[in-house]
């Protein structure tokens, strides 16, 4: 079996809906295990409870030593004035030494996203890519194969490098059916290439 790992974080809810959808198209995929993890809170409860972000998860926390168990990982990040968060940078940022045993290296890679208004939708995954191929990582878009990407009737996140979404400036709007449909092809699609390589 192939195995991927959908790694996220998720302040308000958005990416972790989105990382769901992500792990379901992974899932649909004959012959591959797929894992939802997240990655550790880095601001204290209280400063999470003040600002309403979401304090209570059912979905476990990674570790960065699993890391090297996952044929593919495909990563969910917010957008932090077009960069990833602060909390998936520590998490990076604790990889040192997989990358000096060169642990990552063909490993499956892939970046989704949510931003406001979509400023930071294709920014945010291109500043994270550095870090994959840094590690040796193979990295995977979304091809315009996704039909969604081809639909501009409405508001919609998203690009050929990954899946987004707008959460809105005040992060009431959630995922439309375009955006969770973006999730599941790039789920489909990272782990297709997983089971492909792994085979």
């Amino acid at each position: 079996m192939a195995k991927v790992l959908v790694l996220y974080y998720s302040m308000y809810g958005h990416i972790e809906t989105m990382a769901k959808s992500v792990a379901e198209g992974a899932a649909s995929v004959e012959g591959v295990e797929v894992t939802l993890k997240r990655v550790p809170e880095t601001m204290p409860r209280e400063a999470l409870e003040k600002i309403g972000a979401k304090v209570e998860h059912d979905v476990p926390e990674a570790t960065v030593a699993e890391l090297p168990d996952y044929d593919a990982i495909i990563f969910g990040t917010p957008t932090r004035f077009g960069n990833m968060a602060g909390q998936m940078r520590t998490f990076l940022d604790q990889t040192g030494g997989h990358w000096l045993g060169g642990k990552l290296i063909g490993k499956v890679a892939s970046v989704f996203t949510s931003t406001a208004t979509g400023g930071g939708n294709e920014t945010t995954i291109l500043t994270f890519w550095p870090t994959l191929a840094h590690q040796g990582m193979v990295i995977v878009g979304l091809p315009y194969a996704a039909q969604e990407l081809l639909d501009i009737s409405q508001p919609r996140g998203g690009s050929p490098l990954g899946a987004g979404m707008l959460a809105g400036p005040d992060g009431s709007r959630q995922a439309s059916e375009n955006e969770l449909g973006q999730a599941r092809f790039q789920g489909r699609h990272v782990a297709g290439i997983a089971k492909k390589l792994h085979g």
